[in-house]
């Protein structure tokens, strides 16, 4: 899409150098009365890609919220071509309920394109994806873990699409991760519909985390440099780590987490993870890695039954490999404040060393 003419945005002009804050009718209340999500568009005075960048997909996912309206109130950083929508929480009727679903119960980010004569997830979908992805060129989506969980700040995309693969290194997260999406998400139809759409992971529910949104804005700032739409060179870390498998780890039985590990972590094969053990600290059973890799993100409930996640792992290919990853945190400010902060919302203590037993006698 053009950005040298105006364009007309929900019934709104907006000329080159331009910037308008407006709304989105996507679906209608209990009570008939619109329900509208907010968007801020800014465009530069050159031609050049629309970019979307959207959060709150899932309405109780607030670092993405966070992030955008950082951006909107940093009056430091201009738009030289192109257009850049900013859509702080796209599910506004699971934002007002402090859920991740809609009302019907229905995960949003699994009904896109949507249909017109489906369910009400599915018409807000097809209103979302109509209105806004179809006439976009690239997307960003911003995300967090789910409930009871935290993610260290990664980024998820179609490795195999050469633009996917282009904006998710322009991020510079230092994580990436090679997937397509479910079935019906946002990335993943929007990517087929030729708008190749990145999603970003980072903290958990109900927050906005400064370390994590202060990743998000760096990255979302360096997508738009590598796309020539803002001047300036994208501050990359100097390598980043591609993971093409993870693995959850889970309880082998019921009662409290020791926790061994934290957000960002890079393990070894065998390393102890975390250690379960009934309420007075007895009967203790070890979880250990399976394979060298990187803590991308864990539970941040203490108390687990059998089978319940505990921590997700992305592999590495070997200890070299988890070494480098040690240093390009260390050396990159916002990955190891980002790394420091998510540690501190955990309880991480040193694995004891098991004592053999003695033969009775």
């Amino acid at each position: 899409m053009s950005a040298a003419e105006t364009q007309n945005w929900f019934g709104h002009d907006v000329a080159p150098g331009e910037s308008l804050s407006t709304e989105l009718v996507v679906s209608e209340s209990y009570s008939s009365r619109n329900v509208s999500i907010p968007v801020n568009i800014r465009r530069g005075l050159q031609p050049g890609p629309t970019v979307f960048v959207t959060a709150a997909l899932h309405g109780d996912e607030l670092n993405g919220t966070g992030a955008i309206r950082t951006m909107l109130s940093d009056k430091e950083w201009s738009l030289q071509s192109g257009t850049v929508l900013m859509i702080p929480v796209l599910n506004m009727l699971g934002f007002e309920r402090h859920s991740r679903y809609l009302p019907d119960r229905r995960d949003l980010n699994r009904c896109f394109p949507g249909s017109a004569s489906g369910s009400m997830a599915s018409r807000l979908a097809k209103v979302i994806f109509e209105s806004l992805i179809a006439r976009c060129d690239f997307g960003i989506d911003l995300h967090t873990a789910a409930v009871r969980r935290t993610n260290f700040p990664n980024v998820r995309a179609d490795l195999s699409h050469p633009d996917c693969r282009r904006m998710a290194e322009a991020f510079g997260s230092g994580i990436i991760l090679h997937t397509k999406g479910p079935k019906g998400s946002l990335r993943r139809e929007a990517t087929r519909a030729g708008c190749p759409t990145i999603i970003v992971e980072g903290g958990e529910v109900w927050k906005v985390e400064s370390s994590v949104v202060e990743c998000m804005t760096r990255g979302i700032f360096n997508v738009l440099m590598e796309l020539k739409m803002m001047s300036g060179e994208p501050d990359i870390p100097d390598t980043q780590a591609t993971i093409r498998e993870t693995k959850w780890i889970r309880a082998e039985r019921g009662g409290f987490l020791a926790m061994h590990v934290s957000p960002g972590d890079s393990i070894v094969k065998g390393q102890a993870i975390a250690t379960n053990s009934n309420l007075l600290a007895e009967d203790q059973n070890r979880l250990e890695a399976p394979f060298s890799g990187i803590i991308i993100g864990m539970t941040t409930l203490p108390a687990v039954q059998p089978g319940e996640p505990v921590v997700h792992i992305g592999r590495l290919s070997n200890p070299k490999s988890v070494r480098r990853h040690e240093k390009q945190v260390a050396g990159d400010e916002i990955q190891r404040t980002a790394h420091e902060h998510l540690a501190t919302n955990i309880q991480v203590v040193e694995a004891t060393v098991e004592e053999p037993r003695e033969n009775a006698d």
